[in-house]
């Protein structure tokens, strides 16, 4: 690993199978950097889940391995990027605290959902700029609306999951133009 002579930027990338954590100088050197296993459950066929506060207690390790592996590094921090998975589902209540497992991108048991919205909404594909497809936001969340109704009433805020560890990580509610372009909820025309 380079030693680094300047100020750092905390990289934080959360997969499906781990998050990867990095810190770079300011001549785009590798610090030091981590990576935390995560493991995917699959209680259903076609279903894919994670807990959302497990990929907090993997972001809370690998700061930690950070700091361990470079504490002067980690005291000059001007920036943190996040990226990760795209189109999971995590579901807050009234206190942003995840009322299930997340569904993941490549959890497929909203296909039906996908033909209900597809109905409902024939231009969907233009108006989103993609077609429906079950790993994607929309249906997913018509789907709990069907068959996990209390967990539906109770939601006060979806998120995508990079999305909910920025929240952890600074009490905002934020996404970018690429992610939301993945939801079927983005007008894409009018970036709304």
């Amino acid at each position: 690993m380079k030693q680094q002579q300047g100020f750092c930027f905390a990289g934080f990338d959360l997969g499906t199978s781990a998050l990867k954590a990095v810190l770079v100088d300011d001549a785009q050197g590798i610090v030091a950097q981590s990576e935390v296993t995560l493991s995917v459950s699959r209680p259903r066929n076609l279903w894919s889940e994670q807990d959302p506060q497990i990929w907090w207690a993997a972001l809370e390790t690998a700061v930690a391995e950070l700091r361990a592996k470079n504490r002067k590094a980690w005291t000059q921090i001007r920036g943190v990027g996040l990226s990760g998975q795209m189109h999971g589902a995590v579901l807050l209540d009234a206190e942003n605290v995840p009322l299930r497992p997340a569904i993941l991108w490549n959890d497929g048991r909203a296909f039906a959902e996908c033909c209900e919205l597809t109905q409902a909404v024939p231009d969907i594909g233009s108006l989103a700029g993609v077609d429906a497809m079950p790993g994607f936001l929309a249906p997913k969340l018509i789907w709990l609306g069907h068959h996990e109704p209390d967990v539906f009433a109770k939601m006060t805020r979806v998120m995508l999951p990079k999305d909910y560890l920025r929240l952890r990580m600074t009490g905002e509610f934020s996404t970018d133009m690429s992610d939301a372009a993945g939801t079927l909820l983005l007008d894409v025309s009018h970036r709304s």
